[in-house]
């Protein structure tokens, strides 16, 4: 088997677990935005936008550093997988006993004095992810790829079945019969706090079949081994904080810079969030590749034809993104139905958060320059110059443009870091990528996409039918320039 292909095998696994798990999560958008209106969405897209901040920093960048220093060197694996998941729990359990004193005044101020159950009972699923994460990361260095997705699959699953329960059968028999055995489980004034906790005992339910890998905690703790970690990790902290500014600060700042009252902020960060959802599979490619790409670059980095490799990973990975682009947003008259109809006047920022997402992608393929180098600190420099001008054009736009300016603020930032990487990838890791190819397929799209959206109008062909002409040319114009390297490819 080729090096593209088990490349392309391992990505399948992870690939489909998260289609699967992530199209049973998906079917929780209809269920949020039919059930619940944009404001109360906006509550629940608020605190996941702030959950990113945190997943980077309660996990210190040791889940990349496990990866790094677990086969390096006369390192064992065991004693690299303790020493990082120790570090990681100490960590966890000072952050939620500081959220357990601080409960009261922190609620107050994210103005939910009403709710402080919410910032406890989020706390709680932040600490289970974080620690969680380096067993999971463990599965992924010994290619337990199936194991990894069944895990990921029974957390979306639990998540999405009792978030049925206490959303729509609930409701439904408690009206029918307030004193029937659902007046035990259910009590309607929780209302959206339902959502988080489905999503807790989901977490719980995570930890418990990761306990096997949790008991690496009796291989010991190795302090020489931790300040090297900790030295090639902090970076990377910096630069996984300065990313998840650059994915989820909008919906952080909505709610504040809008020029409207609270309710109506909300109300707008809601439409938007929804509306960013429809970009999922973009999103769950790019996470399946990212989980089998991270461990391959490593490995392979010192084989003589690494640097073949990573450039045809990048054409095919920009190939089959466009491939998804275009699926959403030609077929867009057929996604928009997983929105309630209040939702749906945000349509406009899905394909400019699409461009985002595969902008991102690029700069995920182009990063390996400093992860291969241990040039971290310089990476983290990349991530903090798009993390500015992610905070910049959205105080800047924001106000102007609404939630679409937020949408334009992504796609800018993630296009110019991958720009950035690009021209230092050249100079401290050359990889001959083939740029002009890579840069004619997104313009070909973005053609394709624009085509649709004027040509649409003047007529008379049944939208899917002009689409589907739409799409048939992209793959046509795939399979004439890319026929002869998959051919050769699937051979090898």
């Amino acid at each position: 088997m080729s090096i593209i292909r088990k490349l392309v095998s391992q990505t399948a696994i992870y690939g489909l677990s998260s289609i699967f798990g992530r199209f049973l999560n998906y079917l929780l958008v209809p269920l949020y935005t039919y059930y619940f209106s944009p404001a109360e969405y906006g509550v629940v897209s608020e605190f996941y936008a702030y959950s990113g901040f945190f997943s980077v920093l309660l996990l210190a960048g040791f889940e990349t550093g496990y990866f790094r220093f677990r086969n390096k060197d006369n390192t064992g694996a065991d004693v690299a997988y303790s020493t990082a998941l120790i570090f990681v729990v100490l960590v966890n359990l000072i952050f939620f006993l500081g959220i357990t004193l601080a409960n009261t005044q922190l609620s107050a101020v994210l103005k939910y004095s009403l709710h402080p159950e919410y910032v406890l009972w989020f706390s709680i699923i932040l600490v289970l992810d974080a620690v969680a994460a380096i067993p999971f990361a463990r599965l992924r260095a010994e290619n337990r790829a199936l194991r990894f997705a069944a895990i990921k699959v029974t957390e979306i699953l639990v998540t999405v079945l009792l978030s049925l329960f206490f959303i729509i059968y609930c409701p439904k028999v408690y009206v029918q019969n307030p004193h029937s055995w659902v007046e035990q489980v259910y009590n309607p004034t929780v209302g959206l706090g339902y959502i988080f906790i489905a999503n807790l005992i989901a977490s719980g339910c995570k930890f418990l079949l990761l306990l096997p890998q949790l008991g690496g905690l009796v291989w010991g703790f190795d302090r020489q081994l931790f300040v090297r970690m900790l030295s090639y990790s902090l970076p990377m902290v910096v630069i996984g904080f300065a990313g998840i500014i650059n994915e989820m600060l909008d919906r952080a700042l909505l709610k504040y810079l809008l020029p409207y009252d609270v309710q109506t902020n909300l109300k707008m960060l809601g439409i938007y969030s929804a509306c960013y959802k429809l970009s999922i599979l973009m999103s769950l490619f790019i996470q399946a590749f990212r989980y089998a790409a991270e461990p391959f670059f490593f490995s392979y980095s010192g084989k003589s034809d690494a640097r073949e490799v990573y450039a045809q990973v990048l054409k095919f990975f920009v190939i089959f993104c466009v491939f998804i682009f275009l699926l959403v947003t030609l077929y867009i008259d057929f996604f928009k139905y997983f929105l309630g109809s209040e939702f749906r006047e945000g349509l406009e920022v899905v394909p400019i958060l699409l461009l985002a997402n595969l902008s991102l992608g690029i700069y995920v393929n182009l990063s390996i320059w400093y992860k291969l180098t241990d040039r971290t600190l310089m990476g983290a420099f990349v991530s903090l110059g798009g993390a500015l001008l992610t905070v910049t054009l959205n105080i800047w736009w924001i106000p102007v443009f609404s939630y679409v300016g937020s949408a334009w603020a992504t796609l800018v930032c993630y296009a110019s870091m991958a720009v950035v990487s690009y021209l230092l990838g050249r100079k401290y890791y050359p990889v001959d990528y083939d740029i002009k190819r890579i840069l004619a397929y997104v313009a070909l799209g973005v053609v394709l996409f624009l085509i649709r959206g004027m040509v649409g109008k003047d007529i008379n062909w049944q939208p899917w039918l002009l689409s589907s002409a739409l799409m048939l040319i992209y793959l046509l114009t795939i399979t004439l320039f890319e026929r002869r390297q998959l051919a050769t490819r699937i051979e090898q």
